[in-house]
């Protein structure tokens, strides 16, 4: 491990609201940006804090796994991290390119076959189309898709998909990988398998954010664990 910084949050809080399907992030981004206020400095009604003055720094080649019940936080970290929102107070700092995992199917088209979103998917982690052409064997030998590989993924199983997308993921030209319960579809042979990529990612000094409910797992892999509790980091245990 580093003593590089690649993630540092810097008294992050975001918060969400009970009342609305759609997200504000960007309203409140397009507000702040005309008037120069800080729309949402406050809570309104329906809305909570999501994330509640969150600090923690993770340097370059740790592998930390983040632990806490459903709705404690978890997933809106990896979302921070990877750009998908954004804090409504606090800073995020990030150095590396992300590729991330967090959310079964996402950034797979249905009707492309599973080739197909290979180049997409690998496309928007940063890989060229070169780069897809040469490692696309490698791709498909370690998804175990061969078979499958000309279908339309709408049609493929929850641990299909996982498998493509985990696959495309780690071969990527990615530094910090974000895996949100990803070990929890796959059958035996392929956990194995990604064990196994885990540990090859962490031997070349990535960083990986590793979710789990599974606290076992997460020390088997962890260098340090972010236990997440109502939006606070309730501690870092190392």
């Amino acid at each position: 491990m580093s003593s590089d910084p690649v993630i540092t949050f810097s008294h992050v809080w975001k918060k969400y609201s009970k009342q609305q399907v759609l997200n504000n992030s960007l309203r409140e981004e397009l507000i702040s940006f005309m008037t120069g206020k800080k729309y949402d400095d406050d809570l309104s009604e329906g809305e909570f804090w999501a994330l509640n003055d969150v600090s923690f720094t993770v340097n370059k080649g740790d592998c930390v796994g983040v632990y806490g019940p459903n709705g404690s936080g978890k997933s809106t970290i990896l979302k921070l991290i990877s750009n998908v929102t954004y804090p409504n107070k606090g800073m995020i700092t990030l150095q590396g390119r992300v590729a991330p995992l967090i959310e079964l199917g996402a950034g797979m088209h249905p009707d492309l076959t599973g080739y197909e979103n290979i180049y997409m998917n690998g496309t928007i982690l940063g890989l060229s189309v070169k780069e897809i052409k040469y490692k696309m064997a490698k791709i498909v030998e370690f998804s175990g898709l061969s078979d499958f590989i000309q279908v339309p993924v709408k049609k493929y199983s929850s641990g299909m998909f996982l498998r493509l997308a985990f696959s495309i993921a780690v071969h990527s030209p990615a530094d910090i990988f974000l895996f949100d319960e990803v070990l929890s579809v796959g059958d035996n042979e392929f956990i194995i398998r990604c064990n196994d990529k885990i540990n090859d990612i962490l031997s070349r000094e990535k960083t990986i954010f590793l979710v789990s409910h599974e606290v076992d797992l997460l020390d088997k892999f962890s260098s340090c664990r972010l236990n997440i509790v109502n939006g606070r980091v309730d501690r870092c245990q190392v």
